[in-house]
Formats: C-alpha cells, structure tokens, sequence
C-alpha cells in the first residue's frame, strides 16, 4: 500500500497494512476518549460559577471518530484544506493533541473563557483551524468557493509555485444538508466546474431533535450526481459485508436496508439482545440467519449490526484511496454512522446534547483503560507502545509542515497609491456615488502607472447584478473568470451590446447567481486567499443593498473568519424611489454599525468616495484591518469643489460648514439626502448665523472610536485616553446645542450622538417600509425633505 499525494504520487514506502491498521484503530480509540473526557471535565470537574450547563457534543463527536483518524492519519497532505463539522470541534482539537500542534493544557479550557471554542475558529483557535465552521452549512459550502478561488490564484499564476494545489474537504454533519445554502452552492460549484472538493457526510441520520427521515439520501444522492459529482456511499463495514456474503445473507442486508431509521436507531441504543429479538421475530425462520446469530454473544451481535462504513477505517480508507487516485472530480461520500457510537447513549434520538453521566464515565473510563490522573496523556490505556504510536505520528501526511510559517500563510502587501482620482464631472451634470464608484474602478482597470500591480490583484463578484452596480466598464477592461475559455458570442457575432464578456482563466471578475449567500461565501474564500493560498487578492463584491439582509448570515461568518474584501451595495435606501418598498433597505445603516470586523461607510459625493476606496484597500490588507463596506446610491448630486482631509472622511465625518464657537445647533446628515440638508441649513442659518453643518460618513466608525474612548476612560489603561473624533467634532457646539440628523435609513443609526456631549438630538430617517413614488412624495411623507429638517431645527431650538 502507498499512502497518496495525489493520483499516482507516492510519498511513503509500502508498509504493513495489517500494522498500520492496528495503530489507526488504538488511534480511533484515543479520539473518542479525549473528544468526550474534553467535554465531561468542562461540565462535571471544572469549577461551574455560575450554574449554567457548560455542553458540548459527546454523540456527535463519537459519530465521526473513524473519519477523522482515516482522514488525518493516513489520506490528507498538508496543502489540504478541512472544514470540520462544528460539533466535532472536540475531535479536531484531540487530532491536533496527538499530532503535537495542541497544547495539553488547552483541551481543559473547552468552552472557558479565552479557551478552545465550541466550534473550530479560525480567529481564536489558530492556525490549524482553515475554515470556521460554527454556522452549520456554510463552512461546508465555503470548502468549494475555496477550491475555486484556489483554481482562481493558480491560473492567474498569483500562488506559491512550491505549493502543491489541495483539496478542499468538508466533513459533514448530515442535519447540515437541511440548510438552503447548500444546494444554492452546489449549482454556483457546478456552474464554475469546481475541482478538488470531498464532503465527507457523517450520515448518522440524527438531527437536533429528532431521527432523520427514511430514504432522504436518496433524493441528497440525486441531487449531488444531477451537479457533477461523484457519489460514494459507504453503508456497511467489513463485518457486515462478510456476514452478507454467507449463506442467505441477503436476507440480512435487505432486513437492515428496509430497516426504517427511528427503529435502527432504537435497537442500537437497547443493545445485542433486542437486535436478536427483532432478527428472530422477523428473519429466525432461515436456516443462514441462525448461523449467523446463534454463535455470536450480544455483545458481539450489536458489534455487528452497527458495523457500518463511517465506523470502518478500512472501508474508509479503500474509498478515500480509491477516489485520490480516480482524478480531482468532485465527491461526496456518504458515510453511514451511528450517532454516539462508543458511548452509553448511543443511537438514542435525544443524545444530540446528551451528556454522560459521572456514573456513566466512570464505566466509559474503566472500559477505556485509563487510570486516574492520567485522562491526558496521548497515550495511556491503548495496546501498541508509545515509541509505535509516535513513529506512527510523525510519519502520517499531514504531519509535515505546509510551509515555513505554517498552516497560515503570508503573502506581501499589495502596494496601493497615495490617491485616487476624482472622477471629473462637466459644469451642470450630476454624479451619484454608484456612478462614481465604477467610474474608479474603471480608471484602475486601465492598468496605468503605478495601479497596474494594484490592478492585477483585484477580484470582482456579482450575484447577476454586475451591469446595474456599476461594474461594467471594470469587467470589459478585465473580463470574466473562468476555468475554461469561452467567446462571447455576441461579440462574435457582430451583434451590438455594450458588455464585451469573453470568458477566461486570465479574466478577474466571478459572476455569480443570484444568491446572495453564496457572493459572501465567494468574498470570504477570496479574502482568506492570503493566508490559505499565499497569494494577497483584493476582492469586491457588489449587491443591490436591501439584499445584503438575504445573505446576512455568511456576510456575517465571513467577518467572523476575518476575511478582507470590500462590499459594495448600492443602490440603498428610499432614494430608489419607484423600486417601491421591497427594493429600498431601511435597516441596512445599523448592521454596518453593528458588525464586528466591518468597517462601513456611505459617502454623499464621488470626492469622499475616491478617498474611502483607496483606504479600503490600504485597510485590507493590515493585521488589524478588517472588511469595508460602502452604502452606495443611484441619486445623482452636484458636486462641490473642495479640499477634504481624508483622515477626517475615514473617520468617520467632517465639518461641510464649521460651526461657531457656542453654536446652539447643527444638521448632520449622511449619504444622499445632502441636497436637502444643504437646503435647509442655508435657511436655518438666516436665523441662526452661528449652526454648522456636518457631513457623516461612517457612523460606525465614529461610534466605535467613542466607545474605545470611553472603554479607555473607565479601564484607566495607557493613561488618559485621547478624545474621540466626535468629541472633536462636536467640541465647538454649546453644551446645550441641539443636533438635528437625517439619513435615508433607520434614525438610531444617528440618534446615539447625543451621549456624545449630553447634547438634543432629533434624529429624521426611516424606520418603517416604503413604497413607490419619486422622491418629492417620498422624502416628504417619510420627513426626509428641506421642511421636515426644518421643522425638526425648530423643535429643537425650543428644546
């Protein structure tokens, strides 16, 4: 036997099948140990302060034992890339113990605070973890974006040419494939020909709450072969295709394969006798069956009738081998497993968050071989020698490094200008910030002197919304990404259309679908390329802004991995006008404050635009950065002639006319509703000569640096802190003044600016849906327009 790099390349000598084996079944045990001691000392030894259940996963952990020890100890290579059930979390942690990249004292802090998480964390386990995989189905989905963002770097020659390409590999929880995000990523993968990606499906048929339903994988295996991938179903081990094979066997497969899944579930967890009884009752009259079952204790009889192939290394192991060596086609196996299996709960429908008892690991424990004192150590209570099972270790695949800093790795920054240029707009004409978006991105798609580096690293993604968000121009200058050569057929043909879109490994811009969940997951594998494919990629997503809610939860798990790429959504807001209330986002501004490592903006004008782009890839790349996202909009503006500070527009807002010292009031606004701020205040400031007018352009930055500000001066660390840049701001004001804010999105987003200085705020926006109109009807019966800031001046100066 060789183990396999990839089809056909050998990396290790033939050795004994038969010893290898033994060392990966003491190697299984050790696994379902460790994963459930990990989970019994964090709820029943270590100290409870506070009386809540701390959890954790025994059954779940225990259903995917085998596939792990066959996946980690013999079958991957160091540039693979795993995504790991989230409820597994406690076995890829004892895979790493063994492999000797986890801390022995770090499996006690399961679930403590600055411990190992519940669910593997790309941010706070390290670096072995690849994909984060808490939310369930998405970090399934994102192993094939991250297979064709890895097709994306190679062909693009971006990666490390001493870095083998891998395969990107999921192991599956079967509930998983409930989640929607799954098939609408299976159509993406198979409209992209993705390449090198297993998902391992744990088919334990067990949800959360109940047993799944009979002969689902059924329609799951249509559906993955109607995609292109290859199918593997591994539902009996050795033991059982043995017994098969003897006289009148198929009988006992037929029983078990007509079994419905609550009855095999139940029978497994009553044990040997009752897999008799129901065999007797059903099968005790054929002569072949009694062979097979007379001799055999009950003990020995449950063995049996649980042998199943996600239990069976070898039968893992033939399939896994079988597939490296068959070419990079997609597959999916599916894995046939008992849930808990091992332990005393097992196959019971409510031991999803079971836990074992103390009795219970007292027997488990015993059973195990393990003495007291000694639950950590590697190798206490199994049968080969320590000095074996370490020679075993540092001689599996994935034990060599994948590179000299490790499993994550550095790529260099790309260098990014000390400016952009604003786009130039004619005397009289009106620009939105949408329309100034792609008018930069388009200039930078030219390639010119000193962006052309810059040029060659940006990606850009669309979910079939690329032409109505601006990024034509960009796309006919760079083209579309694909795997295979493809003409554009009416470019072809002569036939006049302003989108020229050939298809090619060299093109920098990935059309996607319209699912919006699957442009997040796409951003998230582009944003991670730095550090899984060593090839630094500066990806921009663009989507219509009402629909970022749709894939809220993987833009959300994208910045949970800390993925850097910039979003860019637009149109947004009321301004949309006829769209009608489905089409316009109200909420939109308070998820960009709200969300941790997303830094959001919205710009009135193309000149703030130009420097919040340009920072964005600067911000991209840094330690500390984070995503950016920017509110873009379809209402043309005038444009001023002026001279920004861009360090003041990153920050968050800047004075449009300063107040004067003592001012009693100012209007702050936000995105395109400047026109009808600017109108108001020249009114207000007939009667009120001193108020001051105050563009903002990223509430969430403001608030944050507030809030450090004020963390700052109750912790007393470093000294005293610095004044935010809202303080500043607001410093001139007197403390009594009055602010009056509008934005087209919800009025909390601005509201909070009284807590800056104990100032009035009334605080105009939208807080309700809308609907159809142009935008005199709509900013007037939503108070958006001249006379609603006005009448809210006048409240305020009354007070």
């Amino acid at each position: 036997m060789n183990v396999l790099t990839g089809p056909g390349q050998a990396t290790q000598p033939a050795v004994d099948e038969a010893a290898r084996l033994r060392l990966l079944h003491a190697l299984e045990r050790k696994l379902l140990w460790l994963s459930a001691w990990m989970i019994h000392h964090a709820n029943h030894i270590r100290p409870n302060r506070d009386g809540l259940k701390v959890g954790g996963h025994q059954a779940s952990s225990a259903s995917v034992i085998s596939i792990m020890a066959a996946l980690y100890f013999e079958i991957l290579r160091p540039q693979d890339r795993v995504a790991v059930k989230p409820h597994a979390g406690p076995v890829f942690h004892a895979v790493n113990y063994l492999l000797g990249r986890q801390d022995r004292a770090k499996l006690e802090t399961l679930r403590q605070f600055g411990g190992i998480q519940p669910y593997p964390s790309r941010v706070k386990d390290g670096s072995e973890v690849d994909f984060s995989t808490g939310s369930v189905g998405l970090g399934v989905a994102l192993t094939s974006f991250g297979s064709l963002v890895q097709d994306y770097v190679r062909l693009h020659n971006l990666g490390r040419a001493e870095l083998p390409a891998g395969r990107h590999i999921a192991i599956v929880g079967d509930a998983e494939l409930d989640e929607g995000n799954i098939y609408e990523a299976l159509l993406e993968g198979w409209k992209h020909d993705i390449r090198n990606v297993w998902w391992v499906i744990d088919y334990n048929r067990q949800s959360l709450d109940s047993v799944v339903q009979d002969r689902l994988f059924g329609r799951i295996e249509g559906l993955f072969r109607d995609m292109g991938w290859n199918v593997l179903t591994l539902k009996y081990g050795r033991k059982l295709e043995a017994a098969f094979a003897r006289e009148d066997g198929d009988h006992l497969r037929r029983w078990i394969d007509d079994c419905p899944n609550s009855l095999y579930s139940a029978l497994t967890f009553q044990g040997g006798a009752a897999w008799r009884a129901a065999l007797l009752a059903d099968l005790g009259r054929i002569p072949g069956i009694r062979a097979i079952l007379d001799p055999l204790s009950d003990d020995e009889l449950s063995a049996l009738m649980t042998n199943l192939g996600g239990h069976d290394v070898q039968t893992l192991l033939e399939a896994f081998r079988t597939q490296d060596a068959a070419g990079d086609q997609p597959t999916c196996f599916i894995a046939y497993t008992v849930k808990g299996m091992g332990l005393p709960f097992a196959g019971h429908k409510d031991n999803h968050a079971g836990l074992m008892t103390k009795e219970q690991m007292a027997g488990f424990k015993a059973g195990m071989g393990i003495r007291d004192g000694r639950e950590w150590d590697p190798f206490e209570g199994l049968e080969p020698s320590e000095a074996e099972l370490r020679a075993f270790l540092n001689a599996v695949p994935f034990a060599r490094p994948l590179a000299p800093e490790g499993r994550r790795l550095v790529a260099p920054a790309v260098h990014v200008p000390a400016s952009f240029p604003t786009p130039k707009v004619p005397a009289g004409r009106k620009l939105s910030t949408q329309q100034a978006f792609g008018e930069v991105l388009a200039e930078i798609g030219r390639g010119g002197e000193g962006v052309a580096a810059l040029a060659s690293r940006i990606v850009t993604t669309s979910p079939d919304v690329t032409v109505s968000t601006n990024l034509g121009p960009w796309v006919n200058r760079r083209g579309i990404f694909d795997r295979h050569l493809k003409n554009d057929v009416f470019r072809d043909a002569k036939l006049a259309s302003a989108q020229r879109w050939g298809m090619s490994p060299e093109g920098q811009h990935i059309e996607l679908g319209i699912a919006e969940q699957n442009l997040f997951l796409l951003l998230s594998a582009l944003g991670l390329a730095h550090s899984l494919h060593g090839a630094r990629l500066l990806p921009i997503g663009t989507v219509y802004d009402p629909f970022v809610n749709r894939g809220l939860d993987a833009l959300i798990y994208a910045c949970y991995q800390d993925a850097r790429f910039l979003l860019v959504s637009t149109p947004s807001g009321l301004t949309l006008a006829p769209e009608g209330g489905q089409h316009q986002s109200v909420n939109t501004p308070l998820i960009g404050i709200a969300q941790d490592r997303l830094a959001s903006y919205e710009p009135a004008h193309a000149d703030e635009l130009a420097i919040m782009m340009r920072w964005a890839f600067e911000h991209m790349q840094k330690p500390d950065g984070s995503a950016v996202w920017l509110r873009l909009s379809t209402r043309g503006l005038e444009q001023p002639e002026r001279k920004l500070d861009p360090a003041a527009v990153i920050a968050g807002a800047h004075w449009a006319v300063p107040p004067a010292a003592g001012a009693p009031i100012a209007i702050a606004y936000q995105g395109p509703v400047a026109p009808e701020a600017f109108a108001a205040f020249e009114q207000l400031r007939e009667d009120v000569p001193e108020a001051g007018l105050l563009a903002v352009t990223s509430p969430d930055r403001l608030h944050a640096e507030w809030l450090a500000s004020r963390r700052g001066a109750r912790t007393g660390r470093g000294g005293a802190p610095a004044p935010s840049h809202i303080e500043t701001l607001l410093a001139p004001l007197a403390p009594g003044a009055a602010l009056v804010t509008v934005l087209d999105g919800h009025p909390a987003a601005h509201a909070w600016l009284g807590a800056v200085r104990g100032q009035r705020v009334v605080p105009l926006g939208v807080d309700r849906f809308g609907q159809a109109g142009d935008l005199p009807d709509l900013y007037r019966e939503y108070g958006l327009d001249v006379d609603a800031i006005l009448d809210a001046c006048a409240q305020a100066l009354i007070g």
